[in-house]
């Protein structure tokens, strides 16, 4: 045992033979009694003290620690406060004494036999848990252990290996039926609503950051707004407007604050509106006689393409059939920021399709008319193309969309020569795979990935004798088909599979648009109108009543005629009551209306609110006093009596008082 440094109150010699001596002979005398010195107290049980032929060094060391334990406790104040500490028990006597009083067990030779026949390794792993001295110890204080416990140990081991199999089984059972990692079991498509926008086909579709807002445009050169928490089951746009007059709708794209939309329409200039559809922007148009495009302020064509820039707030991106890229400005409507012109293999121009920006806004990538795919760094100048693929799609064909994926690793082309190709930009000179027969008849024909880049999803047009247009959807990684869900009878043209709301939403050729959700994974958005019921009518504007035409009846019995609509507004027109007429002019007399009620202000409202009687104000004032002459003169109270001695007999003045200006004037 270590020697360390002790805690001591006082003078204590323990280590002294002389002192420990006395101590045996003390307690000597007084045998036969119980050990009581000052130093223990009632702190602890009673210690048989060592008596001079046992004593060793341990038992000096144990005595010291017990003094010394005692003081300090004195010392705090612990072992006198309150009420008694509490007394420590030894428990190797409390084994003892409960083996004696405990009953004999029951012995039942079969569960002999079957703690016998019971394995060892289950012991072996038992023991090698804890410490091999302990479990000696543990064997020499209690003893051999009984029958019926190992009995229940080997039952309750049983159970508890039934038990775990049991759960293995059940963990087991689902895993060949559903599996939460496969891709298919991600896809939202368990339910579906249908909203109907018009008739014709929907080219643009756009859901603003938080999935409250949805926007539709089409054909019909209408947008119409969606908002998923005013809407009930019937699945009604509460605004349809046509910001760009007789063009059709390419393009919309909600801003990535939510608070601005872009429209990009058949139109040169693009349209910036709120969240309500109300215009804040619109881009100026170009001079079409110049033929540098980077010296024009505006497009001079047919827009194709644009989007946010995802970095700043205010930048968009637009793309034209007159050969160019635009960057603009929000604030700054009277030019753009930048101009990127767009070039063929000779140098020629060629017509951007598509455009797009990366999710970290230092790319730009913009799908052109003669089947090739340029990017430009948006931190230098756009001169030359970062990247080029000449034949990324077939000369000719348009490519309908491009779009980056959500780590910004992939980029996905969709083009109207029937295929869909996925690239990667670390390696950006062969496309990791082709997915080929998509026909598709739109040059909107878009895609896009999955909240988690794990999926890519695309549609189809109708083909020609065809009964359904399907959604394909494919893996990013395998490259394999994931399902191909049948969507609607006429075309598909745009997806969009909101990442918050974990929805899909495709708009079709016949002006409606689906929207996929899945009861669990999805998240307010179309979920919330479908258990929205549509407000009823009140009784009394949809009950009829019937009329009984009887020419004949006496008169207290005929019923009038219903007259017609029109009619009937025209006789309450003529009502002043029910037309609530305001007054007409008075054309007449003095004052108005005013001085029919006593010719003041106040009488006039003190007798509309109904405050007093009628007040006379047009009578002369002399003559209301004089009224009460004759009634002061037989009961005078105020006047009469304070005059009563100094003048009982009033004499009043009856000179004239002279002119002042005929005084002065003399």
């Amino acid at each position: 045992m270590m020697n360390r440094g002790k805690i001591t109150f006082g003078k204590i010699k323990l280590n002294s033979a002389p002192s420990t001596q006395a101590v045996g002979q003390d307690e000597g005398e007084n045998s036969g009694t119980s050990a009581k010195t000052e130093a223990f107290g009632s702190f602890g049980r009673i210690t048989e003290l060592p008596t001079q032929s046992n004593l060793t060094d341990a038992s000096v060391e144990k005595i010291a620690v017990d003094l010394d334990n005692s003081k300090l406790q004195e010392v705090m104040g612990i072992s006198g406060f309150g009420r008694k500490v509490a007394k420590q028990f030894d428990i190797n006597e409390m084994v003892q004494r409960a083996k004696q009083n405990a009953p004999k067990p029951v012995l039942d030779p079969a569960s002999i036999n079957e703690a016998e026949e019971q394995p060892k390794n289950d012991d072996d792993d038992d023991d090698n848990d804890d410490d091999g001295d302990d479990d000696d110890d543990e064997d020499d204080v209690i003893g051999p252990v009984p029958t019926t416990a190992a009995a229940t140990t080997g039952k309750s081991a049983n159970t508890k290996s039934k038990r775990d199999s049991d759960d293995d089984d059940d963990d087991d059972e689902p895993e060949g039926d559903y599996d939460e990692d496969a891709p298919i079991n991600k896809l939202p498509h368990s339910h579906e609503v249908e909203m109907r926008h018009g008739s014709k086909a929907i080219i643009a579709l756009a859901s603003d950051p938080s999935g409250v807002r949805l926007a539709s445009g089409s054909m019909d050169y209408n947008v119409n707004f969606w908002d998923f928490s005013g809407m009930d089951k019937s699945m009604k746009s509460f605004r349809s407007l046509q910001p760009c007059e007789n063009h059709p709708i390419r393009g919309l794209h909600y801003s990535f604050s939510g608070d601005m939309m872009l429209v990009v329409s058949g139109s040169s200039q693009a349209k910036v509106l709120d969240r309500d559809g109300f215009e804040k922007m619109e881009c100026v148009k170009g001079d079409q006689y110049i033929t540098d495009m980077s010296k024009t302020k505006g497009h001079i064509a047919g827009l194709t393409g644009g989007c946010w820039s995802p970095v700043r707030r205010e930048e968009f991106l637009t793309s034209a059939n007159d050969a160019t890229l635009r960057t603009w400005v929000f604030a700054k409507t009277k030019e753009q920021r930048a101009v990127i012109k767009t070039r063929a293999q000779g140098g020629l121009k060629t017509n951007p399709t598509c455009c797009t920006y990366n999710r970290e806004g230092t790319l730009i990538a913009a799908g052109c008319s003669d089947g090739s795919l340029q990017t430009w760094d948006t931190r230098k100048m756009f001169v030359h193309t970062t990247h080029c693929i000449r034949d990324a799609h077939a000369k000719g064909s348009d490519i309908s969309s491009v779009l980056f994926s959500y780590a910004g690793f992939q980029l996905a082309s969709r083009s109207t020569d029937e295929t869909l190709k996925l690239w990667d930009m670390r390696a950006f000179r062969k496309p990791l795979h082709v997915f080929d027969g998509l026909f598709s008849r739109y040059d909107t024909t878009d895609c896009c990935f999955s909240p988690d880049d794990t999926m890519i999803l695309t549609g189809e047009s109708l083909p020609k004798g065809a009964q359904q247009a399907h959604l394909y959807v494919y893996d990013t990684k395998t490259f394999d088909q994931v399902t191909k869900l049948p969507i609607t009878d006429s075309h598909v043209i745009r997806t969009l599979w909101h990442p918050k709301l974990n929805q899909i939403f495709i708009g079709c050729g016949n002006g409606v648009i689906r929207g996929l959700y899945d009861e669990k994974r999805s998240m307010r958005g179309a979920k919330l109108c479908v258990v929205r019921t549509h407000r009823r009518k009140k009784d009394s504007e949809i009950v009829s009543t019937t009329q009984i035409i009887t020419p004949h009846a006496l008169p207290m019995f005929r019923q009038e005629k219903t007259r017609s609509l029109r009619k009937k507004l025209e006789k309450e027109r003529l009502d002043p009551v029910k037309s609530k007429r305001p007054d007409l002019p008075i054309t007449s007399g003095q004052g108005g209306r005013v001085a029919s009620s006593g010719g003041t202000l106040s009488s006039y409202v003190i007798r509309n609110l109904g405050l007093s009687k009628r007040v006379e104000d047009d009578q002369d004032p002399r003559e209301a006093i004089l009224k009460y002459a004759k009634e002061a003169a037989e009961n005078p109270y105020w006047i009469a009596p304070a005059y009563s001695k100094t003048q009982p007999k009033p004499i009043f003045n009856t000179e004239d008082e002279p002119d002042a200006k005929k005084a002065k004037g003399e």
